[in-house]
């Protein structure tokens, strides 16, 4: 008889029918550990914008919807829900969690994104690395879900794409920001990403790829990856970031309220009528 009943639950009310290889209850708990954290996470880049000064909260905005993502999908995992059985080539069928590849499509583009934006590189480089981003993701969820050997060749191009993607953060970013004067906080922010980026394609040859991990294991693997990847990041940048000149960085763009045909918009005054013609 055990000292202490055991609270997690999860497997007996969502349990793992019809696959081979899946989650335990010890990965369970760890899933939880890891959404706890995505919360905090959340919760600590959410609250703070609302204290900082409107100009300053570009990147609350735009890593707090990641983080957001990031704890429903862990929330998901934990609960063993958003999953396939597949079968791999060793005909052996394995719990695939679709989940994981939702959490990277928000969660990478995110990290794009800010990271752009502090470089000041142009709005179309901004859209094409997402997209890549995109592409790498879908190359990886295209290849846990082949159940061939064909696989790899989903592996080889979504892995082209990272490629891709580095060379653009790593080397195009960085001469921008350089210019701009913060190329030191830039390197520290997207080394960082790189870094933990250039592990992602080892821990699915492991996991979802070539099924040599167990699907606990792999968890474990992932979810170090993505605690340091968004969440730690999102404290880089908030740390980093008060020492940045907004203005000078052209990031002070999340107080602007714009203007509506005809009108101009003051705290103190309200709208006011324009003269659209006045200018002519």
């Amino acid at each position: 008889m055990a000292l202490l009943p055991r609270g997690n639950d999860a497997l007996n009310i969502n349990p793992p029918v019809g696959v081979d290889i899946a989650l335990s209850d010890h990965g369970s708990d760890w899933l939880w550990a890891v959404t706890a954290f995505y919360i905090i996470s959340f919760f600590g880049s959410l609250i703070p914008s609302f204290a900082s000064h409107e100009s300053k909260r570009v990147f609350h905005y735009t890593l707090s919807m990641g983080l957001l993502v990031g704890a429903v999908s862990y929330f998901a995992h934990a609960s063993d829900l958003g999953w396939s059985a597949i079968e791999q080539t060793d005909h052996i069928s394995r719990q695939i969690f679709y989940g994981r590849y939702i959490n990277w499509i928000i969660s990478f583009p995110a990290l794009i994104l800010s990271l752009g934006l502090l470089s000041g590189i142009s709005w179309t480089t901004i859209i094409v690395n997402i997209s890549i981003a995109w592409f790498w993701v879908l190359s990886y969820l295209a290849a846990a879900y082949t159940t061939t050997s064909y696989k790899w060749g989903f592996f080889a191009f979504g892995t082209f794409a990272y490629i891709i993607l580095a060379m653009s953060t790593l080397n195009e970013s960085r001469g921008s920001a350089e210019v701009l004067g913060i190329g030191r906080d830039y390197m520290i922010l997207s080394g960082w990403v790189n870094l933990l980026w250039l592990l992602y394609p080892v821990a699915f040859g492991l996991s979802d790829g070539g099924n040599i991990t167990s699907v606990t294991s792999s968890f474990i693997f992932f979810g170090v990856l993505d605690v340091l990847l968004l969440p730690v990041v999102s404290i880089g940048f908030f740390v980093l970031s008060r020492k940045w000149d907004f203005v000078k960085l052209q990031l002070d763009f999340s107080e602007y309220r714009g203007d509506r045909q005809g009108q101009s918009f003051s705290k103190k005054e309200g709208p006011a009528a324009v003269d659209i013609n006045e200018a002519t």
